[in-house]
C-alpha cells in the first residue's frame, strides 16, 4: 500500500504529465476535491472532468517545494513556474486521495493566464 507522500508524488507526475485519467485513478470513487477559490467537486468522475477543463484551459505545472506527511495526510507546498504558489492537503486511506483542498490565489492564476477576471 503506498503512504500519503508517495500518492502525492504519483499525483504531480500526473498533474505535470496533463493526464486527467492518471489523476483520477489516484481518487477514490467518492472522494472530494475543494480547491478554496471554487466549489467541492464530488466523485473521481467529476474530478477527471475538473482535470480535463483545466488541461484544455491553461498550461499548468506543479513544482514540489515541500511534501510532508502526518498519519494520512500528505501535504504539498508548491509553485509554478510564472511564480503562483499555493499549498494541497491531501486525505489518503487505501492508497486513494479521498479528501483534497487546495489553497492558491485564483486572481494571480487568471492574470497569468490572461483570462477575464470573475
Amino acid at each position: 500500500m503506498l503512504r500519503p507522500k508517495e500518492v502525492v508524488q504519483l499525483w504531480v507526475d500526473a498533474f505535470n504529465a496533463g493526464d486527467p485519467d492518471a489523476l483520477a485513478a489516484l481518487y477514490h470513487p467518492d472522494a472530494v476535491n475543494h480547491q478554496v477559490a471554487n466549489d467541492p467537486v464530488c466523485g473521481r468522475a467529476a474530478i477527471r472532468e475538473m482535470f480535463i477543463g483545466e488541461f484544455a484551459a491553461a498550461k499548468m505545472v506543479c513544482i514540489v517545494e515541500n511534501l510532508f506527511e502526518d498519519g494520512q495526510w500528505a501535504i504539498l507546498e508548491w509553485r509554478d513556474a510564472p511564480g503562483l504558489r499555493g499549498c494541497g492537503f491531501f486525505q489518503v486511506a487505501g492508497g486513494k486521495i479521498v479528501f483534497q483542498r487546495g489553497y492558491w490565489d485564483k486572481l494571480t492564476f487568471l492574470r497569468q493566464h490572461g483570462f477575464p477576471m470573475e
